[in-house]
């Protein structure tokens, strides 16, 4: 009998009135492909949306509220023990730190009933916060890209070992002892070729389908014929080091991650290849997911330039810098040109402030706010039929009221310049970035904060230079204030119809 296991996203929590939105990373598809690799039989539980056994809506409309005052949508407790019963192995990720209670959660109701399992995770939120982990039933954390460690996790305990002191990249507990196993250099894959082929067979595709909510885009609703979305990543890592941001955190050898946060690359070849596996699927519309498309420019030319003519809609979720699309200050024709013809269409721009200071200090000094013909830039993507949102991140800990004012501003230049919708975020200090670390040290965080209150939407700081609650006033604020009464409207509707399909909370939806 070959050794079993599942991959299981948990059931998810929101706030009250937000739109709840599937997981559906590409974690499952690229751990499950490597299992495969080796013979495992592997599945992939979406607890959100339910197994195919499950009446879909039901199971999404399912919210319940929670003592925190979130709701819980997904899975009864029950129908998750089903799901694990047979498994060996029982994987939850930890991307998102706003998740980890329903992780959390998870983890126990599954070693509650199965003492025997074998419980691991791995994600930017886990490998920071080995602490919690080992307090609620887990046995292994990764603590880099996994490929390779689950592999090695899976054929120890096919051997009938539970000593996995060997595997390099995994955190484990020792008594009341935590160990640490390094991630070695060879434990980075530096050419990503060699990784397998994704797995999005293994994802509940046709029920992200049917629910046709994704996790961004705007223009996935405009999109002509079926919805069919999937998500592919040519690229790894990222050139900058912004302080919110987890791969700040991972450039070195010596850091608990190894260097994954260098930027790295996928060939054309194999780009072409994972496009074509997903035309085989049915796809229509492709996210791409990198942290930095461009991240080698002239690469990134040549790789839109070879997809070409592939006729899927390709909608892109922040991962273009606004450096690689300006030229000495003027917007790039050729980039532009190219995202056009390779099939885009929508591009997130991540003006984040409009303030030089706040922009060398915390955001890596990527792109010169004030030197740079940004509306020279939105008037070039709407020629060229590209819908454009912009985001912009208010709230550093020492930014003053004038600096938030300058950003709203800015903000408001660009829609005048023909930009979409803006959008504005208040900082997350989340575990595993410099600002968190900073913001501990200074005072800015509590020691017991509340990792499932941060959200972009709130004011997640203390101390702070504005208030928290002016903050979230002014975030608001700026977004009724900067959007099209007819976004605003459309947003609205869109939202709206979604909770007459799918359920929601009984509060007023928030659509900023």
């Amino acid at each position: 009998m070959p050794l079993k296991v599942v991959l299981l996203y948990p059931p998810h929590q929101s706030w009250p009135g937000t739109l709840v939105k599937p997981n559906g990373s590409l974690a499952y598809p690229m751990l499950g492909a490597a299992l495969r690799d080796i013979g495992v039989d592997v599945r992939v539980i979406d607890a959100v949306v339910g197994a195919e056994q499950d009446d879909l809506h039901e199971v999404f409309n399912s919210s319940v509220e929670l003592p925190s005052g979130l709701f819980r949508t997904g899975l009864s407790d029950e129908r998750i023990l089903e799901e694990v019963a047979d498994a060996d192995i029982v994987g939850i990720t930890s991307i998102f730190s706003d998740q980890e209670t329903m992780v959390f959660a998870t983890a126990d109701l599954i070693r509650g009933a199965f003492p025997e399992k074998l419980i691991i995770s791995g994600g930017a939120n886990a490998r920071f916060r080995l602490d919690k982990f080992f307090k609620h039933s887990f046995d292994l954390v990764a603590l880099s890209e996994a490929e390779w460690t689950i592999q090695k996790i899976a054929k120890t305990f096919e051997q009938g070992s539970r000593d996995f002191s060997d595997i390099s990249a995994i955190a484990f507990k020792k008594g009341d002892e935590i160990v640490i196993n390094p991630t070695r250099p060879e434990d980075v894959v530096v050419d990503l070729d060699e990784l397998p082929m994704p797995a999005w067979d293994l994802l509940p595709n046709d029920r992200y389908w049917e629910i046709s909510r994704p996790h961004g885009g705007q223009a996935i609703h405009e999109c002509k014929g079926e919805i069919k979305y999937a998500s592919i990543m040519t690229s790894l890592g990222c050139p900058f080091q912004c302080s919110f941001c987890h791969i700040a955190s991972e450039k070195e050898e010596g850091s608990i991650t190894g260097a994954i946060g260098l930027f790295r690359i996928k060939s054309i070849e194999r780009v072409k290849k994972e496009l074509e596996v997903l035309r085989g699927l049915g796809v229509k519309q492709v996210f791409i997911e990198d942290d930095s498309l461009f991240g080698r420019k002239n690469r990134g030319v040549e790789l839109l330039r070879a997809i070409k003519g592939q006729n899927f809609d390709i909608i892109d979720v922040n991962g273009v810098n606004l450096i690689h699309l300006f030229r000495k200050g003027k917007a790039d024709h050729e980039v532009i040109q190219v995202l056009d013809e390779a099939g885009f269409k929508e591009i997130g721009l991540p003006f984040e402030t409009a303030n030089p200071r706040i922009m060398k200090k915390y955001i890596s000094n990527k792109w010169d706010p004030i030197n740079s013909d940004v509306a020279g830039l939105i008037k070039l993507c709407k020629e060229h039929g590209l819908l454009l949102s912009g985001h912009y991140m208010i709230g550093y800990p020492d930014e003053t009221l004038e600096e938030v004012e300058n950003t709203i501003a800015m903000a408001k230049e660009h829609m005048a310049a023909g930009l979409d919708s803006a959008h504005f975020l208040c900082v997350i200090p989340l575990p595993g970035t410099p600002i968190f670390n900073f913001a501990m040290k200074e005072g800015y965080l509590p020691e017991d904060y509340n990792i499932d209150k941060m959200h972009w939407q709130k004011a997640n700081m203390i101390n702070t230079t504005i208030p928290p609650k002016q903050l979230e006033e002014i975030r608001q604020k700026a977004w009724e204030d900067t959007n099209h009464d007819w976004y605003q409207r459309e947003k609205k509707a869109l939202v709206g119809q979604a909770l007459d399909e799918w359920g929601g909370s009984s509060t007023e939806p928030k659509t900023s």
